[in-house]
């Protein structure tokens, strides 16, 4: 096994310190991101892994026509029992996918969306790529740093907020976006992302902007691994600027191209 990677010491103002990947942002020390965490902790031993999650898991395998395609899901199946990846996980999985451990945590470590470290109630993450960052996202982002007292990555004492900075939500159009559990809030400002993580701290349901009310991060991790929680109908989906081209296209009678004309040209053009 490799030798784990120890956490470098917070810096003053209470984010962690190195420079490997990492960008400055003014006032707040160093933007770490997910490559400057450590290894797994091989260390914890405990497990809430059951035999029933050890069954669905194998029943997440079963339905990929190559099993370990199933490798993804299954891990988020993990992290909604164990709160974040553990080595029992990688274990469980490595196992019914037949694959080696070192297989398992090599992509466990290498996706942002796997935690090393136990995630919080609520997992909030800030876009801070340039569009959202050019829009007031790093504004937002270190102004959440700042009120809840925690850097990239870290998680408030009450085990409620784990807060991140995200490399696009592919919500351009919204900008700047933050996600709660992977739920859009859209056009985010400081007080608005402030008014919600101190309304989901203190207990309140919260509906996100287009889409479902924000349950716990580990019932979404549960609908990630593709066990349906009956939420996917709750709010809109698309709105403004989304669907501005569907509504030019409208009122211009414009359709897209019939996929069977489309397949007939082809073949007359190769005769």
């Amino acid at each position: 096994m490799s030798e784990l990677i120890e956490p470098q010491a917070p810096s003053p103002n209470g984010h962690a310190g190195g420079d490997v990947a990492s960008e400055e942002l003014v006032g707040h020390g160093h933007f770490v991101t997910h490559f400057d965490e450590p290894s797994l902790d091989y260390s914890v031993t405990e497990t809430k892994i059951t035999e029933a999650t050890l069954e669905e898991l194998r029943s997440i395998a079963a339905g990929y026509p190559q099993a370990r395609s199933a490798l993804l899901p299954m891990l988020h199946l993990v992290q909604s029992v164990e709160g974040r990846v553990t080595p029992a996980g990688i274990e469980a999985c490595a196992e019914i996918l037949d694959l080696s451990a070192a297989d398992v945590s090599g992509v466990a470590t290498f996706y942002t969306m796997y935690k090393r470290r136990p995630v919080g109630e609520y997992l909030v993450g800030v876009c801070t790529t340039a569009l959202c960052a050019i829009m007031g996202g790093d504004e937002v982002y270190a102004n959440l740093q700042d009120h809840l007292g925690i850097g990239n990555d870290e998680t408030t004492a009450d085990g409620k907020i784990t807060l991140e900075h995200v490399e696009c939500n592919a919500a351009c159009d919204f900008a700047p976006i933050m996600m709660v559990n992977w739920e859009f809030f859209d056009n985010t400002t400081t007080e608005n992302a402030i008014e919600v993580v101190d309304q989901l701290r203190s207990g309140v349901e919260v509906q996100s902007t287009r889409g479902a009310r924000v349950c716990t991060w580990k019932e979404a991790e549960r609908v990630l691994a593709g066990f349906p929680d009956g939420r996917a109908d709750e709010g809109p989906t698309a709105a403004g600027p989304s669907l501005l081209g569907l509504r030019i296209a409208e009122e211009h009678g414009w359709t897209a191209p019939n996929p069977k004309h489309t397949a007939d040209r082809s073949v007359e053009g190769s005769q």
